[in-house]
């Protein structure tokens, strides 16, 4: 089964992360297609003979971008240890990635929605997505932190709460790629949970 799909697929992924890299540096509108065929080794032809468009390829990369992230975000969120714990290990995830290496760059799907959400409903549905299924996560959380009453709801229902997180951990993220202070992270995380 050599010649089926795999290799040409694992040879894509490639490729697509090659073309992150370029994206996220510089942005859509200041990735040029020379920068893309820098990064991926292929030529200009040959990527779009592959990819089709470059906002195809783009299309690609924030696609793959969302699928990693998510999986990720959802496996914190549903280990088997309680629910502040939980929300935690989420933040901290956050944290970790804003202030690594590549995260100086800021997180890819929230740099994509500030400079084309607006402008480009492939990028404004692929956001919308990633929000959606994290809040979906979050408010199951929530409903199972209030029934252990770990959670104060305080008259607040789960989707409400969800949204004060959401609203905090996105804050959160932007906070942390503009001014690159942990020490204002860490208040941030402790606030959040302090909140609940």
């Amino acid at each position: 089964m050599t010649k089926g799909g795999r290799p040409r697929e694992f040879k894509d992924a490639a490729v697509i992360d090659a073309a992150m890299e370029a994206f996220w540096m510089t942005g859509y509108e200041g990735c040029s297609t020379e920068e893309l065929c820098k990064k991926t080794g292929l030529g200009k032809g040959s990527l779009y003979n592959a990819f089709g468009s470059k906002h195809d390829l783009y299309e690609q990369v924030l696609q793959r971008y969302h699928r990693q992230g998510i999986e990720e975000q959802v496996e914190i969120l549903r280990r088997p240890v309680s629910v502040k714990e939980r929300l935690r290990e989420l933040l901290d995830w956050a944290v970790k990635e804003d202030f690594s290496e590549s995260g100086r760059r800021g997180c890819l799907l929230i740099n994509a929605a500030v400079e084309r959400a607006g402008v480009d409903p492939m990028v404004e549905k692929v956001a919308v997505r990633h929000i959606e299924l994290l809040e979906k996560e979050l408010c199951l959380l929530m409903e199972q932190g209030i029934g252990s009453e770990e959670i104060i709801a305080a008259g607040r229902t789960a989707k409400e709460l969800a949204n004060v997180v959401l609203s905090c951990y996105y804050g959160l993220r932007v906070l942390n790629s503009a001014t690159r202070n942990r020490e204002m992270a860490r208040t941030i995380v402790e606030g959040t949970l302090a909140a609940l």
